[in-house]
């Protein structure tokens, strides 16, 4: 394939305008905006059904009073007085006495078929041109959850159809965060990988907050606008990757940082990178040589048997566990826990349910931080599990004292669940994908991404779905299954942590030998010149 049919047509358009190539940073920076934004789509085109639930289910109650979501309006609201509360009639078939059931059932219908599409889809990634395909996923994704709105204006009340439109969707987007994450371990490599990427996912939360506002914000004109603006969001956004993303630095002309010729900018300055782009072409490495096109992927039971895979796909696997039950449960949680003795309205426990996501982006990015600074990804990621059994238990106990204090803790415990969620899901996957077992001519970062979510999000419908029966129980046992799937995912990683630790130690005896050697060649010396 040509290096024109792989380049990007909204770059080729620039370049020509411009006269000239941009530089190796400025491609970079693309890339992150690109697929920052791709992935912000993503999350908020999840988000619809779980603002209009309150709409489609009768035994949900709705604040009519015109207060606007946070951050434009009111942090804490106090519930409603009943004269103030409009009970709706609900959306069949939502509105009977199965209305929750069946609106739990579409949720878990999204996630594993998002879960199994997973595997599937890092797998196609690796073999197809991964600009294209995830191009096909957003325009996909768009298309199917729009559909769902539609049902209000087309008056469906079937709900096979709606089922339906969920899985599909469902299927449609597996295909982003292994494209998007295999994109980024393309272009970057390990040093500072773990910063960058904790940086970059925080479009996790933005698009978790985005969603809910867009999806809020025009709930007033019919809970169908509530999945065509987010829908048309992501399918913008999809026509903006296919402009936009260089999905290979190979395809643009220069090297990959994952392979022999990259070695030499992993960390470059942008003349070297031209330099050695220019000296690779002129030498007759052709756009057919360097193309992404003549890397072979890997099949999954390949990916599998790379060092450090499995363990940190079970980690995840707990890790998601937690992270989505508070995602799908904190909201119900907080509008049914009294602070300061008193209940606060479901649209003020939304809002405040965000800081959780405030306190996720800190703590990807804090994980990332120290995971490179100690070269230590699976130490990082245990500590943070360990120490976040501690700070849900505080949370559980003090959360109701204030909302000062709810407001500190919940952050607090975002920080450490999400923090090792974030850097399993971005930087391990990448370094994974570019494990040294590989071959030079082998693509394996999508379906490493694959393997390790995907089973991350077995995990993470499996959470929200025991939520459900424990919560009737009491809260208490929610907890101590956060708790317990905490420790779980601390203790996968025992071995790698302990590898890690070990090879610390070598390091650091080593060298201790190596200077010692040194001082006591130097009296010799000194002895040798007298």
């Amino acid at each position: 394939m040509s290096n024109n049919r792989r380049n990007p047509p909204g770059i080729l358009l620039i370049r020509s305008l411009r006269g000239k190539d941009w530089s190796l940073k400025t491609y970079r920076y693309v890339v992150l905006l690109v697929t920052f934004v791709a992935y912000t789509a993503y999350h908020a085109s999840r988000k619809p059904s779980s603002i209009v639930k309150s709409v489609l289910d009768p035994g949900q109650q709705v604040n009519c009073t015109g207060i606007r979501p946070w951050p434009v309006g009111e942090m804490f609201i106090e519930r409603e007085p009943v004269m103030m509360v409009m009970k709706y009639q609900g959306w069949a078939p939502f509105n009977g006495k199965d209305g929750t059931w069946r609106l739990g059932a579409i949720d878990l219908a999204f996630l594993g078929c998002y879960a199994m599409g997973m595997y599937v889809a890092g797998h196609l990634g690796d073999k197809l041109d991964l600009r294209m395909f995830l191009t096909t996923g957003m325009v996909g994704s768009g298309i199917f959850v729009g559909l769902f709105g539609m049902g209000y204006f087309w008056d469906v009340h079937v709900f096979a159809f709606y089922l339906a439109m969920q899985m599909i969707a469902g299927l449609f987007q597996a295909t982003g965060w292994p494209s998007v994450v295999a994109v980024i371990g393309n272009w970057f490599g390990k040093r500072k990988r773990g910063l960058i990427m904790g940086v970059w996912n925080a479009h996790t939360s933005i698009g978790n907050i985005t969603g809910s506002l867009l999806a809020a914000g025009v709930l007033q004109y019919g809970w169908g606008w509530s999945f065509i603006l987010p829908g048309a969001f992501i399918f913008v956004t999809g026509i903006l990757v296919y402009l936009f993303l260089p999905a290979y630095p190979e395809d643009i002309g220069f090297p990959s940082p994952n392979d022999s010729h990259g070695k030499a900018v992993v960390s470059p300055q942008d003349e070297e990178a031209q330099r050695l782009k220019d000296s690779l072409i002129g030498n007759g490495h052709n756009s057919g040589q360097l193309s992404s096109g003549n890397r072979k992927s890997i099949g999954l039971l390949e990916a599998c048997l790379i060092p450090g895979v499995i363990p940190f796909a079970l980690c995840l696997f707990f890790a998601k566990l937690v992270a989505y039950t508070f995602l799908y449960w904190l909201p119900y949680y907080l509008s049914q826990t009294a602070v300061e003795g008193q209940f606060m309205s479901v649209k003020s426990a939304g809002n405040l349910s965000t800081l959780f996501d405030v306190g996720g982006i800190i703590g990807g990015i804090l994980a990332g931080y120290i995971s490179d600074k100690l070269r230590a990804r699976a130490t990082t990621a245990a500590s943070f599990m360990y120490t976040a059994i501690p700070a849900m238990l505080l949370y559980r106990r003090y959360g109701s004292i204030s909302k000062a204090s709810n407001v500190a803790l919940m952050m607090i415990a975002g920080l450490l669940v999400n923090g090792p969620y974030a850097l399993i899901t971005t930087a391990v996957s990448a370094d994974l994908g570019t494990h040294s077992s590989l071959k030079g001519d082998s693509r394996a970062l999508a379906t490493v991404t694959a393997i390790i979510d995907g089973t991350g999000s077995i995990g993470a419908a499996l959470g929200p779905l025991l939520t459900g029966f424990l919560s009737s129980q009491s809260w208490d046992a929610v907890f101590y299954m956060l708790i317990l799937g905490a420790f779980a995912a601390g203790l996968l990683l025992t071995h790698l942590v302990i590898a890690e630790i070990k090879e610390k130690f070598s390091k650091q005896l080593s060298s201790e030998q190596n200077d010692n050697s040194g001082e006591a060649s130097r009296p010799l010396l000194s002895d040798q010149r007298r």
